[in-house]
């Protein structure tokens, strides 16, 4: 489940985390864009849930410095020892360059070089060199964790696949059906025992099909309209589909984008329904590969109505069976 949970304060997460672990969930994992950061919803976890396992997808490479980012993921690590993953990712210009004021440049060779520096890092070593998209003075952790975490890649298309299989223990994915996941999957080639493949899995646990499809083409023209994102789904074959959405977005016509998007795309990547049904969509994600399917679940009027009160009957409803899929 993705942490924190929506209209909950922070300070109120023990209970949520108890009784994700009762419904049956295994991990929560945070992530990073405008509201926590990605360390402090596993913090708490870490103390409050010491049965779960923890994950950050994504924390920006550009946003902290390498060695802050090092302490960070080695802070978590030791406070919960072999229980945290650290998932790295380049984020996006909005993220990174216009809310952070951070140049959103090479992301790519940023991704790499950051992932090849923490792996260095988070063993105990001293990292004194230059990388080709920064350089880094004798820095060494003075608490480098007994169990140095796995470092996840999030990757959308074939080069950060590729960097993925190559150099990290595992791969993230987000923003695709599941039956997109063996096309993301075939660019990993042979995997290393013990590498992971976590997705990201945006869930709507509602009934009512019209609210949660004009959220969905809401959240579909702000995300697929970025340049990374129309790349990655015109490469998971969706030219024609998402064709005139892109025409209106480009036009200027943000209402006309959303209404273009089709019924049957929206229906692919935002799952909804009664939640025995979202969750049962879910785990075939897991049928085609995925090691952790991670739930974003959406806000539905069900959930805005009725507060820490909803989320309490949703969620043994959306953990039928959650033990099940890792």
């Amino acid at each position: 489940m993705t942490v924190p949970l929506g209209g909950i304060p922070l300070a109120d997460h023990a209970a949520v985390y108890a009784a994700l672990a009762e419904a049956g969930f295994t991990d929560v994992w945070s992530s990073e864009v405008a509201g926590t950061d990605a360390f402090t919803p596993l913090a708490l976890a870490a103390a409050w849930a010491p049965g779960l396992r923890l994950g950050t997808a994504i924390t920006p490479v550009f946003t902290r410095g390498p060695g802050l980012l090092a302490m960070s993921a080695a802070a978590l690590a030791e406070a919960a020892p072999g229980r945290f993953a650290l998932g790295l990712g380049a984020s996006s210009p909005v993220l990174v360059r216009d809310w952070n004021a951070v140049p959103f440049d090479e992301p790519y060779r940023r991704t790499r070089d950051v992932l090849r520096f923490l792996r260095s890092a988070l063993a105990g070593e001293t990292v004194d060199g230059a990388y080709e998209t920064f350089a880094v003075r004798r820095f060494t952790l003075e608490r480098p964790p007994a169990v140095p975490p796995p470092v996840l890649l999030a990757a959308l298309r074939p080069g950060m696949l590729r960097l993925a299989a190559a150099e990290a223990d595992g791969v993230i994915l987000n923003w695709l059906a599941a039956t997109d996941v063996p096309t993301a999957l075939a660019e990993l080639g042979d995997r290393r025992p013990g590498f992971a493949v976590a997705a990201r899995i945006f869930v709507c646990p509602t009934e009512d099909a019209r609210y949660a499809r004009a959220l969905g083409r809401r959240l579909i023209t702000g995300y697929l309209t970025v340049p990374a994102y129309a790349a990655f789904h015109r490469w998971l074959g969706r030219q024609e589909s998402l064709a005139e959405m892109w025409r209106a977005w480009e036009a200027g016509d943000r209402r006309g984008a959303a209404a273009a998007v089709p019924d049957e795309v929206v229906d692919a990547l935002v799952l909804h329904g009664s939640p025995e049904e979202c969750a049962a969509e879910a785990r075939r994600y897991a049928a085609h590969g995925v090691d952790v399917p991670v739930l974003a679940v959406l806000p539905t009027p069900e959930l805005t109505g009725d507060g820490a009160a909803a989320w309490l009957d949703l969620l043994p409803r959306l953990g039928a069976g959650a033990g099940e899929v890792r």
